[in-house]
């Protein structure tokens, strides 16, 4: 069955996640140069910002107005509704696709949601383990000897954990691709800065993308070899080999 099978990979696929979050965003912190977890969550937008009726209001009134997704995406991010923020921030880099401030801040906003699902992802799981047969709850009550059989309800509740931690999953990585996607494309326009490359190496690595990992870390390396994470760059490198199964 497919729930009993997500429940023995969830285990391994978080193991990969804690390591690929671990190696990249615990060395340098998050968007190197950018804005990172911290900010977003702090609400980067300080006090100022405008309201989000009044920033809705002036998209309605002239679409084409990229200051006023701006101002939209700014009040989103100051609610705590990344949702909303990213795709008012989409619709201001269609009308500014050059922006390669305003595409590190969608970069950072995936980044965010993704880390938030992960969250969210940990809890589904060790509750879902908690109530499967043979887990915690059964091991402690056993009647001679044998684990208590889940009873329909505990079985009710232990699938629809498994369900949500499929859909938290799914974020993850969609999320994480697009963190990715927005990073390469501000090395496009920027092909010649470090930092661009560190973020886009750290947003494909959270994302489990290895190619483009190790060639954004190699990037980094060719334009700043004497930079002063370049050091932790090079060990990050090679702990990504060691855990590369054969042939990869």
């Amino acid at each position: 069955m497919f729930f009993p099978r997500l429940r023995r990979h969830a285990k391994w696929m978080f193991l990969f996640l804690a390591l690929v979050f671990g190696l990249g965003f615990v060395g340098f912190g998050v968007g190197a140069g950018g804005i990172g977890f911290g900010d977003i969550i702090r609400g980067t937008a300080g006090g100022g910002a405008p309201s989000v009726s009044d920033a809705q209001q002036r998209v309605l009134d002239n679409p084409k107005d990229a200051q006023a997704f701006r101002d939209l995406a700014t009040a989103q991010q100051a609610a705590g509704h990344t949702d909303d923020a990213i795709e008012a921030l989409q619709g201001y880099i269609s009308l500014r696709p050059k922006d390669t401030d305003a595409l590190r801040e969608l970069a950072s906003l995936y980044l965010a949601k993704a880390s938030a699902a992960q969250e969210r992802a940990q809890i589904y799981q060790v509750r879902s383990d908690y109530l499967a047969p043979g887990g915690i709850r059964d091991t402690i009550f056993q009647i001679g000897g044998s684990p208590l059989e889940p009873d329909p309800i505990t079985n009710a509740v232990s699938t629809s954990y498994e369900r949500d931690l499929a859909a938290a999953s799914s974020e993850i990585q969609t999320a994480s691709a697009q963190a990715v996607d927005a990073y390469r494309r501000i090395t496009e326009a920027r092909p010649k800065d470090p930092a661009v490359q560190l973020e886009l190496a750290q947003a494909a690595q959270s994302a489990g993308d290895a190619a483009t990992t190790v060639a954004a870390y190699k990037a980094f390396l060719r334009l700043a070899p004497n930079d002063p994470t370049a050091p932790e760059v090079r060990r990050i490198l090679k702990q990504l080999r060691q855990y590369a199964p054969a042939g990869g």
